[in-house]
């Protein structure tokens, strides 16, 4: 993947989606800025290769990034937390990750998908804090949902919490993991892993019917079609982020996703 050789080629330019929720990713992965009072939370980190990236987004925002106090991740892949360590080092930021993927983090099981992608991990770390379903996260008057949706790892987890644009309050909920790569029978296989992990990404799509999503964010920006909306935000369209209908159709594309995946092994 040619983002870990040349990793400046995945700039963007960050921007604001609400008042206190910023993009401040890449196009290889995305990163999400929420500034609270008491300082600020950063979910995911990102490559390794893009964390300067990163760094300068938020300082272009206005922000200092050594005021990041939390450090969320969706799940323990390499493009998600590969940043992380060294952003520790510069913050001092408590880090947060889904139990199933503590051994991921700390690199006791070589799962964080870097081969996959090319590099090595040498990044590893111990979280913090080790997030369960139910939890709940807060900074100043922030306070994000955690809600357990493994399949795409083990511990990948989903974030909820609330959001004000315009005077009003909306809430913004992000899915930790859809990618149905690490849910193939070749991948399973080539690390005797279980295939259950199939039907907990169902049964996590259809718990995540039941959440109202007002602002979808994706953590990669084909997800929630970031680049698009970021054009017609440009191009003077009323903040196309806030939509509530796109929220239950992206979840049962998903489950159409991972089906069609296993319908296609099956005809091989």
């Amino acid at each position: 993947m040619h983002v870990t050789k040349q990793p400046w080629i995945s700039y963007l330019e960050p921007f604001q989606i609400a008042d206190n929720l910023y993009f401040v990713g890449c196009e290889a992965a995305s990163s999400h800025l929420i500034t609270t009072e008491e300082g600020h939370i950063l979910i995911d980190t990102g490559y390794p290769q893009n964390l300067y990236l990163v760094i300068d987004a938020i300082y272009k925002l206005g922000f200092n990034p050594r005021d990041i106090k939390y450090i969320l991740h969706s799940h323990g892949h390499y493009d998600h937390l590969g940043g992380t360590k060294a952003l520790v080092e510069l913050t001092g930021a408590k880090t947060y990750l889904g139990a199933g993927d503590v051994e991921y983090a700390n690199g006791t099981v070589d799962l964080t998908w870097a081969k996959e992608l090319g590099c090595e991990y040498y990044e590893a770390f111990e979280p913090d804090v080790i997030m369960h379903d139910g939890d709940v996260i807060r900074l100043g008057s922030t306070e994000i949902e955690v809600v357990e949706t493994p399949g795409h790892t083990p511990g990948t987890v989903s974030f909820f919490f609330d959001v004000t644009y315009e005077g009003k309050i909306y809430r913004a909920g992000m899915h930790g993991g859809v990618g149905t790569n690490s849910m193939t029978t070749d991948f399973l296989q080539k690390y005797n892993l279980s295939t259950n992990c199939r039907q907990l990404f169902f049964e996590g799509l259809e718990k995540l019917k039941q959440k109202k999503v007002d602002v979808f964010l994706g953590n990669h920006v084909w997800n929630n079609q970031t680049l698009q909306k970021l054009e017609r935000m440009k191009a003077g369209e009323h903040n196309p982020f806030i939509n509530s209908e796109e929220w239950i159709p992206f979840l049962e594309q998903c489950r159409m996703n991972l089906e069609n995946e296993l319908k296609k092994e099956v005809e091989e």
